[in-house]
């Protein structure tokens, strides 16, 4: 497993979606996730650390968790079927782990808020096409144009449809 991290919310040039990048904590490697809207949202607003005046859906299953006292330990994009990527998330709840199904967007939304890592399978990152960021020598903003380069070049059916 690669532990990654979010390294920011883009939109595809051609379909107008909003993209997930998930950058591994090497640097050498970016994934992708088409998301929808709603997920984008909720992504946005933990990174920029804007605090709606009631709690999101994310916000919501955060306090859930903690009201039952659940940890989030981590969550693992762990699978890529027909286009679509897959999520779980690792609870541990009354000293017994607990792994739920998710879209990678709402786990990637809820890692966000409690602090929990973030993993990409290996088979994922495999199948996935992903930007190798090894040869940007002259720091961030030498990754930021090879990114930007590289999302105005990618077609939807480079890396699949938007996760059911």
């Amino acid at each position: 497993m690669l532990e990654m991290v979010v390294k920011g919310l883009t939109v595809d040039p051609l379909t107008n979606m909003p993209i997930v990048i998930l950058k591994d904590v090497r640097g050498n490697r970016a994934l992708p996730i088409w998301i929808g809207n709603f997920e984008a949202n909720a992504i946005a607003l933990e990174m920029e650390q804007v605090t709606p005046p009631r709690p999101m859906t994310h916000d919501l299953i955060k306090n859930i968790l903690e009201g039952i006292n659940a940890t989030v330990t981590r969550v693992v994009v762990n699978d890529l079927r027909d286009s679509t990527f897959y999520a779980q998330i690792f609870l541990l709840v009354g000293g017994e782990e607990v792994i739920v199904d998710s879209r990678p967007s709402d786990a990637i939304a809820l890692a966000l808020r409690v602090k929990a890592p973030i993993f990409v399978e290996e088979k994922v990152i495999d199948e996935a096409k992903v930007i190798d960021l090894s040869e940007a020598e002259s720091g961030e903003e030498e990754e930021s144009e090879q990114v930007k380069e590289w999302l105005e070049n990618i077609k939807p059916e480079d890396f699949g449809k938007l996760e059911e």
